[in-house]
């Protein structure tokens, strides 16, 4: 598929404003739709189609793109957009919506008589507004000229990883390293600081050796400044951890630490703090 295309990006919350936004800079025909109508108007401004509806936002696209919360919401604006969606059109699913549904969406895909890209991405709301998101992405391999023009715009990277559904499992991987990084930083800076530490110290004593990472000194930072705007929410994240979990018993196995974190990152979302960076999981440290 060369040149600019018809794209419908279904789905404008922190993650799909963004890739919405290079999409239409890049020169395509962009139309988004969004459940909350308001999340998606700043949009028209950068050149997208505000539409009413999944239906209208798909009405002739090359490319339909979901990039919404979790399965369920995938499913629901797919079957609301069905009667629309031209039969020559690929399905990309971006959003993270764990190993169960993959496997319903591919099946919806055929169904509809949709060619279908399983592409979750790795990275949060800066990688998204730079276009520097890894994409990793699952399918037939005929298909990948068709869509690597829109995976060149919204990421530095694409790693094709075997037939569609791999991608998402891969991404759940990734996931639980994440969650085990943020719960091992959250605890570590509040055990400093209940300890009389400057949690500061704890940070500058790894920096530079085999424990660091820019991840470590990003969220450590984060926590010791209290400062939490949403990069990927706590109450995404431990959506993201119950997938995780989900996928730890389709492969019979135990993860002990991704156990923790859900209930970790449960007692962040109970004690306030759902809408706030996963970094904020570090109150879940306080009774």
């Amino acid at each position: 598929m060369l040149g600019n295309m018809k794209i419908a990006v279904l789905g404008t919350g922190l993650m799909g404003a963004p890739i919405a936004a290079n999409l239409a800079a890049a020169g395509h025909e962009v139309r988004v739709w969004n459940r909350t109508r308001a999340k998606a108007e700043p949009l028209a401004a950068r050149g997208a189609v505000v539409a009413d509806t999944p239906a209208l936002a798909v009405e002739g696209v090359d490319v339909v793109m979901t990039v919404l919360n979790d399965g369920l919401a995938v499913t629901s604006a797919m079957q609301a957009a069905a009667d629309a969606l031209p039969h020559d059109a690929v399905w990309i699913q971006v959003s993270t919506v764990g190993v169960d549904a993959i496997d319903d969406h591919i099946a919806l895909a055929r169904s509809l008589g949709l060619e279908f890209v399983d592409a979750p991405v790795l990275g949060s709301v800066q990688p998204a507004t730079e276009g520097k998101l890894v994409v990793l992405a699952s399918g037939s391999e005929e298909l990948r000229d068709r869509v690597q023009p829109v995976f060149d715009v919204i990421g530095a990277r694409t790693m094709w990883v075997g037939e569609a559904g791999a991608s998402s499992r891969l991404k759940l991987v990734a996931n639980s390293y994440v969650l085990a990084l943020t719960a091992a930083v959250g605890e570590a800076v509040a055990l400093a600081e209940s300890s009389g530490l400057d949690p500061k110290l704890f940070l500058e004593a790894v920096s530079g050796g085999a424990m660091d990472s820019p991840y470590l000194q990003m969220k450590g930072n984060a926590i010791i400044a209290r400062e939490f705007p949403p990069a990927f929410t706590v109450q995404n994240a431990l959506k993201d951890a119950l997938l995780v979990n989900e996928a730890a018993v389709h492969a019979n196995v135990h993860l002990d630490v991704a156990q923790a974190s859900s209930a970790r990152l449960n007692r962040a979302v109970t004690k306030g703090h759902g809408d706030e960076d996963m970094a904020a999981s570090y109150y879940a440290s306080y009774k």
